[in-house]
């Protein structure tokens, strides 16, 4: 392993090839995406090539991989540096990156090119039924080996970690990440009554998304925002407790607003109305972490674009994981809101606000220093930011369009008594929304174009700049400014 100068410990090099997977498997899943959104309008686009659930499946699978693949490549990042020794075993990191990008692409290739019920008879589902299910499609052996990868990853880290210096940050991510993959393991889980399956289902689609998975945004916002800020790690440690109790306080019960419709006892209705009304206040609190730390920075890091991915994330998780999830969790409106382009809408936000942009957050600040630099030029910064904001407001017309659809799609469809138009004839009645999101997705697609293009573009490492004007590390903005001027 080459010497990187620019990081305290050589094994954190095993995170690049994840980073990158992750982005290659990021990209893919919006193009998807995207098919998709033509697919909405012309439902016969590319079929029967790829007909429009194969699309939706790949979309949807590509998403979950490639956030798995981030967590893990932050994991092998930030435990070194944080437990202040080296990785239990670089080798073991590395081999399990390979059997998961071959066990993923055998898997999507699977979707494309077998149809699905002959792909279930291929890897033995008639020995163990979990197929079929939305966010598990995943064929047996394929789940078999998430479980082994992730448990070499915990391994790996977990034993880093009791070598070396606890912190909260390590704490809360590996308490996450362990929590991941348990929680999993209901996805083995496929009663032959629906009500439990449903429910088994929520206990891994839901406490991922609104439990365990915030704990690891939590401690991988904490690292970003400590180094790129210089707040003293005693602040910030409590801001985390803070936010991890309400998560876990919220989320866990908050599963309840699942439990509406699938056949168990109406007092869930009143669980889900209460706690999924709270839900909203630990990505509030995560906003004001963010905007708190940033005010209170003891110095400019010379990567600003980290910093931005990293506020950017507390902003958008809070508006689509709170406010947009608020808008149709209590009982009385979901009625009428469950399955419909509101739930997409919420969905789409969510996702992205909290969980791809705190990975690109540390993307953004790991990857040059794992290039052997501490920040990239200005002008890479410069397009990297621009990306954000393109593909921001990209997914921000694709939310609000699917917003607009699903109120419209709920006037017609669900809320009258008598009369109440067909799904498909809805469906015609909202195309002009769905053509606003297919280039609302292309404007973020060309975003994340900008995004991979930033890493190659060349010039001065920001810190050599920065340090050619002032002798030292870094300066402030006025500072720069006053040289400029």
């Amino acid at each position: 392993m080459a010497n990187i100068p620019t990081l305290k410990y050589q094994s954190q090099a095993v995170a690049k090839p994840y980073f990158i997977a992750a982005i290659g498997l990021f990209i893919g899943q919006i193009i998807f995406g995207v098919v998709m959104g033509i697919q909405y309008i012309y439902g016969d686009f590319l079929f029967p090539a790829i007909p429009f659930n194969v699309a939706r499946m790949v979309h949807t699978n590509l998403l979950i991989v490639w956030l798995l693949f981030g967590f893990m490549g932050a994991a092998y990042y930030m435990v070194p540096e944080e437990a202040e020794t080296e990785l239990y075993s670089p080798k073991l990191a590395l081999l399990m990156f390979w059997v998961f990008l071959v066990a993923g692409a055998a898997t999507v290739l699977g979707y494309l090119l077998v149809p699905y019920a002959k792909l279930a008879e291929m890897t033995g589902n008639d020995l163990l039924a979990t197929m079929g299910r939305e966010f598990l499609e995943q064929p047996l052996p394929t789940k078999v080996g998430i479980v082994i990868v992730a448990l070499a990853m915990l391994f790996n880290v977990s034993m880093t970690y009791l070598k070396g210096r606890k912190t909260t940050i390590t704490t809360v991510l590996l308490l996450g990440l362990w929590g991941l993959a348990l929680l999993f393991l209901f996805a083995f889980v496929n009663p032959a009554n629906l009500v439990r399956d449903k429910m088994y289902w929520w206990w891994v689609v839901h406490l991922w998304v609104e439990g365990v998975w915030e704990l690891i945004l939590a401690a991988i916002l904490a690292y970003v925002l400590i180094k790129t800020t210089g707040v003293d790690r005693e602040v910030v440690d409590k801001w985390v407790y803070v936010i991890i109790a309400f998560a876990l306080f919220t989320g866990i019960l908050g599963t309840a607003h699942h439990y509406y419709f699938i056949g168990l006892p109406g007092y869930w209705h009143l669980v889900g109305n209460i706690f999924s009304s709270l839900e909203p206040i630990p990505f509030f609190l995560m906003t004001m972490f963010a905007f708190r730390m940033v005010q209170r920075r003891r110095r400019d890091h010379a990567n600003q674009a980290a910093v931005l991915w990293a506020v950017g994330c507390a902003v958008l998780g809070f508006l689509g994981a709170g406010v947009w999830g608020f808008l149709h969790t209590l009982s009385f409106v979901n009625y009428y809101t469950h399955g419909s382009q509101i739930t997409a809408s919420h969905g789409h936000l969510a996702f992205y606000g909290a969980y791809v942009l705190v990975v690109i957050a540390v993307i953004s600040y790991a990857m040059p220093q794992l290039r052997g630099r501490i920040a990239n030029s200005h002008k890479a910064q410069s397009v990297e930011m621009w990306s954000f904001w393109v593909m921001s407001i990209g997914m921000g017309v694709m939310v609000l369009a699917l917003t607009g659809a699903g109120i419209l799609q709920v006037w017609l469809q669900r809320m009258p008594t008598e009369g109440a138009m067909p799904f498909m004839a809805a469906q015609e009645q909202v195309v002009f929304f769905y053509w606003m999101r297919l280039w609302g997705g292309v404007a973020f697609l060309a975003g994340l174009i900008m995004y991979v293009w930033s890493f190659f573009i060349g010039g001065a490492p920001a810190e050599e700049v920065l340090g050619s004007r002032r002798g030292g590390l870094m300066a402030s903005p006025a500072q720069r400014r006053l040289k400029h001027d």
